[in-house]
């Protein structure tokens, strides 16, 4: 969802670039990630983090892991960044990236990051939308180029073809899974949800009685 624009974004954005990282800057930091954090542990990557509820609270509840949020549209990165800037000041484990999720490998170097995070992606149902889907071919390419040996992508939705298709589109480039990695009504299962981070989209689908599909996928 394209969110209205707001006139403070763009003056509070360059006013705090030492929480959220601008595309041309973050792709000059490619290799040296962990000097943006007070210390050097696992990062972990959102793309598409939207308002930033999750990649917030991840960082509030896992402070021995680095958490970088990335989002495209700027109203959404900058209501993101504040609210995590009023709540608690710029938490030393949390920064964002203003720019593209489409070639992460323009950011990291292969192994500089652990884990990726793919919450509520728009489904871009029609046929020929289907390259840019978030779980595509050529953006698990880029996941590939990134993450270490047997790095992990995790995946939310609330859409069923959507999770059908990723499954599949994972199988075929040759990532794997368990029984246990995936979840057809994530929070219908106690032991899958425990620990689970809510977006807001997954409690607005929640408050509708909608199933939350989830995938743990390795490479």
């Amino acid at each position: 969802m394209h969110l209205r624009s707001k006139p403070w974004a763009k003056p509070w954005l360059e006013a705090h670039q030492d929480l959220v990282i601008p595309q041309d800057a973050a792709t000059e930091l490619r290799g040296s990630w962990q000097g943006q954090f007070a210390k050097q542990q696992p990062i972990h990557v959102e793309i598409g983090s939207g308002k930033g509820q999750f990649i917030m609270n991840m960082a509030l509840a896992h402070p021995d892991i680095n958490y970088i949020g990335m989002e495209i549209q700027e109203t959404a990165v900058a209501i993101a960044a504040r609210k995590s800037f009023d709540s608690v000041g710029i938490l030393p484990n949390l920064r964002y990236i203003y720019g593209n999720g489409n070639g992460v490998e323009t950011y990291f170097e292969k192994g500089e990051i652990d884990k990726i995070y793919l919450n509520f992606s728009d489904p871009w149902p029609k046929t020929r939308h289907e390259a840019r889907r978030l779980t595509y071919k050529s953006f698990l390419k880029s996941y590939e180029a990134v993450l270490p040996e047997h790095g992990e992508v995790e995946f939310k939705t609330d859409n069923r073809h959507l999770f059908e298709y990723s499954l599949v589109s994972f199988m075929k480039y040759g990532m794997r899974w368990e029984a246990d990695d995936y979840s057809m009504d994530l929070h219908a299962d106690p032991d899958k949800v425990e620990g689970n981070i809510k977006t807001e989209y997954e409690e607005k689908f929640l408050a509708k009685g909608q199933p939350i599909y989830k995938i743990t996928a390795h490479f």
